[in-house]
């Protein structure tokens, strides 16, 4: 039993004899709820963050949630919460990196980041998920929202709007000279 409950994907075995001296191992094995990139490696995670096997690309596992950085696979719990909050922005949701081993970043496609703060990350989730439903802020060229600080949330622009911005100011100080 001990060396069968010691592989990764068995989450615990039960071994009897049976009839005519028949070995019978019964099995409930470990079900992954998320894919933790540990560096180059890819290891499956079960709800608990226990190990539970790895894949070898991440497209072998796209139906489970992408989490990395040091210390994500202790806050599995709140990695999946934060995961079903963000249903709403879900189809851009490419997945959680904890940060510092203290908060978590949101990132999306188009290399967007909500970075969440270290107490109620989940509020925050909502207030940006909130934003982004009346104002469509992460549909404009917004590279970060910051959220580390409840009260004064920070947009950070893009490069290129960053630089069409001081264009179009350039611009008008030059017609009103």
């Amino acid at each position: 039993r001990k060396t069968v409950e010691a592989l990764d994907a068995v989450r615990s075995a039960r071994v009897r004899v049976g009839t005519a001296g028949v070995l019978n191992v019964d099995i409930t094995p470990r079900t992954p709820v998320a894919v933790w990139r540990d560096g180059g490696v890819l290891r499956l995670l079960d709800e608990e963050g226990t190990f539970a096997g790895f894949v070898e690309t991440r497209a072998d596992r796209l139906d489970l949630p992408l989490i990395a950085g040091q210390g994500a696979q202790a806050h599995i719990a709140e990695a999946l919460a934060l995961f079903r909050d963000a249903k709403p922005i879900g189809s851009r949701l490419r997945g959680l990196v904890r940060m510092g081993e203290r908060r978590w970043d949101v990132v999306l496609d188009r290399d967007q980041r909500i970075m969440l703060p270290v107490e109620n990350p989940q509020r925050a989730l909502e207030r940006v998920i909130a934003l982004e439903s009346a104002q469509d802020i992460l549909s404009r060229d917004v590279a970060r929202v910051d959220m580390r600080l409840a009260r004064r949330p920070t947009v950070q622009m893009t490069q290129l709007a960053a630089e069409e911005r001081t264009a179009q100011q350039a611009a008008f100080r030059a017609r009103n000279q």
